[in-house]
This record gives structure tokens, C-alpha cells and sequence, in this order.
């Protein structure tokens, strides 16, 4: 089944062994055409995978380390087809991942978040709140994870309002306006974890402002927020005491394999599509772990044609809590992520920015020194 015909198809609507026979087959073809298109590829799978002659599952797949991407320039199709290139949030002076985008590729990865997200969102068009500011998306042709998730819920929207200025500070009373025109009915919601936490919840703290038809999509790591002892269970009750919002949904993705996102469900957890699966591997010998039990996270994607994410070894912690036993009916793995491997570069947007964003502060603080 190509990968179109599972983008049309309900998502989490496959059993794991049915998913994973589909996802086998179009994953070694895409092993195949990024060995021969891309020298850097080919060198390292040849070294770690001596003899690969083709997987029966999806833990026997070669893959990359995610480090690939900030140090080696992986593309596999001509120059001249690169028409977008990506980079990841990084604190300042870290090196970036890269990711270089045909039109083809950057199509099938639109259509695989439309596929996920209407699955929570509906497929009409929602009024839409953007908890960031206008400036993170000026460069179409090369942007960060930040912006290409910005741009990519955007067409879920309509009405798109963003809601910070360039200092970060909150337009309340645009913010309030908005409420006025499309609070009693359904509406969007996108932000970057951290980021939705300090700059929207905690600055209308107290003022009684009712989101409760709004669904609030984010993303980004947790590591700013645990500084601040919020987890998920706290970030939804503050948003339900606060404001009324129920509907909330992180999601796992990374820049790397942007389109195949991971989604939280209604259990809590996260769930591959049906284009995508996970592995969690035991850090010492790299073999597949069983449910329950903690390793690194290996993410496989069919969508990745024109440059080699399609099976990338993370640098996250996680676990498989079941397979195919969703209780709202969800098909397939359900997982969670619990940290980060030891001494492994800050990642995801909220943390990154946090990051930043104190290193600024401690800047401004008189007698601070570079």
C-alpha cells in the first residue's frame, strides 16, 4: 500500500501487525534509493549495518543518528530540486540540523499533518490563535522548526491572529476581541509548550477569560517547565481552573521528519500514524525492548524522499506502554517520553527558547558577564 492510500485512510485506524508489513516494505525502498542518492547516508549505514540485505520488521531497519543532521549535509536528490531547507531550534552557537525539502517531499508531509490533525480538529477550517509572534516565519525559503510548525497548522486555519509581539508580551485586548468574534464556537489554538505556559496562561491568570470551546494544540520539550515543577497533569488542570480549556493535545516531532508527528490521545499518551511507528531501544546493546521497559526512541516515517529521515535514532528516552489496547480505540503503539539520553543537546522548541530566553534575562541582570 503506497504511502498516499494510508494518508487517506483513517489514522490509527490499523493494527500494529498489519501497520508495521506495510510500513516494511516502503521503508526498505526508501533505504535503497537514499543508500545510492546520498554518499553520506551510505557510508554510515555500510558501517553500522555491515551486509543489510533488507528488514523483515521495523527494528531490523538501518537508521542515523539524529547528531547526523547538525554535521553532515543529507540530501538525496539534485541541487536544483531543493526548494526549502529547515533547520532546528538551537541555543545560541550550537550547531543546527538541516533538512532539505523537494516540493514532492514537502507535499506528502503536508498532507500527512492534515491527516493527523483533523483526526482532533474536524476538517473545517477553525478561527486561530497563535501564541507567538508575526517575525518567526518572514523566511519562507528557510525557517526554523518554529516557523514550519506555525506555517503547517495555519492550514487547519482561518482568521489566524497572533497573539505576542516581538518582546514576547501578550495583546490582551486583541486577545480578548478574538474571544468576543469565535469564543463560543470552536477555535485553535498552536504554540510551543513553554511558551503557551508563560506567555498565554500565566499573563491571563485572574481575569477569567473563557477558552473552554478552544482546542489547544502544542508542542516542545518539558525540561523549562519541570524546572518550574509542571508536567502534563498540571499544565491541563491550570488550563481547566483557569479558563475552561479541556481539549488538549501535545504532540512529539522533530524538524528531522517534520509531517510525521506524534500525537496525544485521549489515554495521555502518544501514538505513531499510520505512515509512521516508533522502536525503543536498549542503549547498550541497541536491541529492541519490550513494552514497559526504557530505552532510546528510533522514529521511521514513509513520508522522507529527498533526504534520508525516514528511520532516525533520537535522543529521547521512552517507553512503549501497549500495542493495539487504546481505550479510546486508537491502533498501534502507544508511548511515552521520559527524558533525555545523559550529556544530549537541548532539543525542542519550548526548551530551546527557554533556554535563550534566560540567557538573556541573566544578561540584563546588572554586573552579568558573557
Amino acid at each position: 500500500m503506497s504511502a498516499e492510500k494510508l494518508l487517506s485512510l483513517p489514522q490509527y485506524s490499523l493494527p500494529q501487525a498489519q501497520k508495521e508489513t506495510l510500513l516494511v516494505e516502503r521503508l526498505n525502498e526508501l533505504h535503497l534509493h537514499h543508500h545510492g542518492a546520498s554518499d553520506a547516508y551510505a557510508r554510515v549505514t555500510d558501517a553500522f549495518f555491515p551486509g543489510f540485505a533488507g528488514a523483515g520488521t521495523v527494528s531490523e531497519l538501518p537508521w542515523i543518528p539524529i547528531g547526523l543532521f547538525k554535521s553532515h549535509r543529507l540530501v538525496s536528490v539534485p541541487d536544483a530540486d531543493v526548494y526549502k531547507t529547515l533547520t532546528s531550534s538551537g541555543t545560541s552557537g550550537d550547531p543546527v540540523s538541516r533538512v532539505y525539502l523537494d516540493r514532492s517531499t514537502a507535499q506528502a508531509q503536508a498532507e500527512a499533518l492534515a491527516a493527523i490533525m483533523t483526526t482532533v480538529l474536524g476538517h473545517d477550517r477553525l478561527p486561530m490563535l497563535i501564541v507567538d509572534w508575526p517575525g518567526v516565519i518572514r523566511d519562507r525559503a528557510q525557517f526554523s522548526a518554529r516557523g514550519a510548525g506555525i506555517l503547517g497548522m495555519m492550514t487547519f486555519a482561518r482568521q489566524p491572529r497572533y497573539l505576542l509581539d516581538e518582546g514576547m508580551q501578550l495583546d490582551v485586548a486583541g486577545l480578548v476581541d478574538f474571544l468576543g468574534e469565535h469564543g463560543n464556537r470552536p477555535f485553535l489554538i498552536f504554540g510551543f509548550t513553554f511558551m503557551v505556559w508563560q506567555h498565554l496562561l500565566r499573563q491571563i491568570s485572574g481575569l477569567g477569560l473563557d477558552l473552554s470551546h478552544g482546542i489547544l494544540i502544542h508542542s516542545g520539550g518539558w525540561k523549562a517547565l519541570q524546572e518550574h515543577a509542571v508536567d502534563d497533569e498540571v499544565f491541563r488542570r491550570d488550563f481547566l481552573e483557569q479558563t475552561g480549556l479541556s481539549h488538549i493535545h501535545s504532540f512529539y516531532g522533530m524538524v528531522e521528519q517534520i509531517g510525521s508527528v506524534f500525537l496525544q490521545g485521549s489515554d495521555g499518551l502518544l501514538h505513531p500514524p499510520n505512515f509512521a511507528d516508533i522502536v525503543v531501544r536498549d542503549p547498550v546493546t541497541w536491541e529492541e525492548l519490550a513494552p514497559g521497559q526504557v530505552g532510546v526512541v528510533q522514529v521511521l516515517s514513509m513520508l522522507p524522499w529527498s533526504y534520508p529521515g525516514h528511520s532516525i535514532l533520537t535522543e529521547d528516552l521512552g517507553i512503549v506502554h501497549g500495542v493495539d489496547d487504546d481505550p479510546g480505540g486508537w491502533l498501534g503503539k502507544r508511548f511515552s517520553l521520559v527524558g533525555r539520553v545523559p550529556r544530549a543537546q537541548l532539543r525542542g522548541c519550548s526548551d530551546t527558547y527557554a533556554a535563550s530566553s534566560a540567557a538573556t534575562e541573566r544578561a540584563a541582570e546588572p554586573g552579568a558577564v558573557e
